[in-house]
């Protein structure tokens, strides 16, 4: 690391405290957009500015601004929300956004399409809702993960309440967002300063973006070795006992700079409940203080780890802790994908986890899937709760409500069935048009190469068989395409890069088999493979472990194995 930090570090502590001029930005109607300074501080408050991709090139021709508007992500701890809650985001997204609500990789929503104009409106009906978006992006602790559904006994529900404690306690101190979006109404729970001060972020906050997980074996839903920190929570006689705490996760890399890469986080040790938060923000800290300043490229939590070593980091974490971490208890998990269809908790409430297509809650002539779901909320009969896997459940539905809502979602079309293993357990990025990172597609391609691949599958006698796919349009890996069983990361329109052999329970990466494909040639690839799978595999032996064993790729086993020993196709 140089001595020369980057030019968002300037950026962060001249901000005052990240209000720069965003709040003068919002009144400039000449043009849709912010000033630069203000794109990167206003990530902090939950928002990107994007432009439509789709008609850049038209817009340019005829010497117009580019078609500039504002994704919005929510902070949702733990991805739950109220029927009520639903009903109002669901009007928002009809007033404000291009009337769809988008299910995140972070279990959270994104409005898209929101114009400057209305910025500050959405906002402000965001928080009647009892929502904010603060902290939902940028160089801070990013919206708090936990299991897929709190309901499903109390160890679930413990760690839907800690990871929301969590989120509250690592909130920025700074009155920017209240001031700008909200005329000073009060964030609740939120902790102030006078004077203001980041307690724990300091006045450049972190280097880069940090994300913390909550899981419960034996689900690993939450891909909790994928994150800069993760909790594993350990069961001992039927009581949550405490933590095995990951840290050094992190799916984003650069394409052709072998200095980047995604790695799996590792196992610092095991903390009781009681001291979980207080873990998190001393890793947190130590971030803050070892993390890369001035190259943004190596500045996530992952790099600290590989630059420093888990020893020393484990070492400085104990030190500003007072007290040692534990030593790691066993655990085991099974799967990172969700359990669809309707199941029954502890309580005898009845959950419904519906496969949601990329997480687009929309519309079509063929599915009225949004009209299905807001008819569902408006009986107030459930809570919903978003899945990191871009799903969403139903959740506490009494044994009367449960065939009425079954009746609204076949009324409109809304099966519970998926059409086969690989799309229940598919992930993919927004991408194109609004990412402005995107290569290639990704939201709107994935549906095609899973009916492709279904045909396939479906010769192989494997319709039914799980397999894990992830698709993005980038490789900065917000699909987590690197736990995919068959991942997809777009090199530029049309080409990907094709990846296999992750482990169906989320706990290796997989490995680049072919480099540029177009869609005929990955299913020239793909083909011989599955049929193979379909004939060849051992009892219980999933897809990305059969890729390794038949030699199509050899294991990632730790991070920097990730480019090494590459066998391409």
């Amino acid at each position: 690391m140089t001595d020369k930090p980057s030019k968002n570090e300037f950026l962060k502590e001249q901000s005052n405290f990240l209000r720069g001029t965003i709040a003068e930005g919002l009144s400039v109607v000449e043009s849709g957009a912010i000033a630069e300074e203000d794109n990167q501080l206003i990530k902090f408050h939950g928002s990107y500015m994007q432009d439509d991709r789709d008609v850049r090139g038209e817009r340019s021709k005829k010497k117009l601004e580019k078609a500039f508007s504002f994704m919005i992500r929510l902070r949702i701890p733990g991805g739950l929300v109220t029927a009520p809650q639903w009903c109002k985001l669901d009007d928002i997204a009809t007033t404000y956004a291009n009337h769809t609500l988008r299910i995140t990789t972070r279990a959270t929503f994104q409005f898209h399409g929101v114009i400057k104009s209305n910025l500050k409106r959405t906002m402000q009906a965001i928080y009647d809702c009892e929502f904010d978006t603060i902290a939902a992006c940028g160089d801070v602790t990013r919206g708090v993960m936990s299991v897929a559904n709190p309901y499903l006994s109390k160890i679930h529900r413990e760690a839907y309440e800690i990871a929301k404690r969590t989120s509250l306690h690592m909130l920025p101190k700074t009155s920017a967002y209240t001031e700008i979006w909200l005329n000073g109404k009060p964030i609740p729970g939120k902790e102030v300063t006078s004077p203001e001060k980041e307690t724990i972020y300091g006045s450049t906050y972190l280097p880069r973006k940090f994300k913390f997980v909550f899981a419960v074996p034996p689900d690993n839903d939450v891909d909790v070795f994928a994150h800069d920190c993760g909790f594993i929570a350990i069961v001992e006689n039927g009581e949550l006992v405490g933590w095995n705490v990951t840290i050094g996760g992190g799916m984003g890399m650069t394409h052709g700079e072998l200095e980047t890469f995604p790695r799996l986080g590792d196992v610092l040790g095991f903390c009781t409940h009681e001291q979980a938060i207080d873990v998190a923000e001393k890793i947190v800290t130590v971030q803050r203080d070892w993390g890369n300043r001035s190259n943004r490229k190596l500045a996530r939590l992952k790099y600290t780890v590989e630059a420093h070593g888990l020893d020393a980091f484990r070492a400085e974490v104990n030190k500003r802790l007072g007290y040692d971490l534990g030593e790691a208890r066993p655990y085991k998990f099974e799967r990172n994908g969700d359990r669809m269809g309707w199941v029954q908790s502890e309580d005898k409430k009845w959950h419904l986890t519906l496969y949601i297509e990329s997480g687009r809650v929309k519309d079509t002539p063929e599915m009225q899937l949004r009209t299905a779901i807001r008819k569902i909320a408006d009986l107030n009969v459930c809570d919903f709760v978003m899945t990191a896997n871009q799903n969403l459940i139903f959740a506490n539905v009494s044994a009367r409500a449960k065939p009425k809502i079954d009746r609204i979602l076949a009324d409109h079309n809304v099966s519970i069935e998926t059409s086969s293993g690989a799309r229940r357990n598919s992930i993919a990025c927004v991408a194109l048009p609004t990412c402005a990172l995107a290569l290639a597609e990704s939201e709107r391609y994935l549906p095609t190469m899973l009916t492709k691949l279904e045909g396939i599958l479906a010769k192989a006698g494997l319709t039914e068989k799980e397999i894990v796919v992830r698709m993005t349009g980038c490789p900065n890996g917000c699909g987590r395409p690197y736990l995919g069983e068959i991942g997809f990361v777009g090199r530029s329109p049309g080409l990907y890069n094709l990846y296999l052999g992750a482990a169906f329970d989320g706990s290796r990466m997989n490995k680049l088999y072919a480099q540029d494909v177009d869609e005929a040639r990955a299913l020239a690839l793909l083909e011989p493979i599955i049929l193979r799978y379909g004939k060849e595999r051992e009892a219980g032996e999933h897809f990305g472990d059969f890729a390794i064993r038949a030699g199509y790729v050899k294991p990632t086993l730790i991070s920097n194995q990730f480019h090494a020993d590459v066998t391409l196709a």
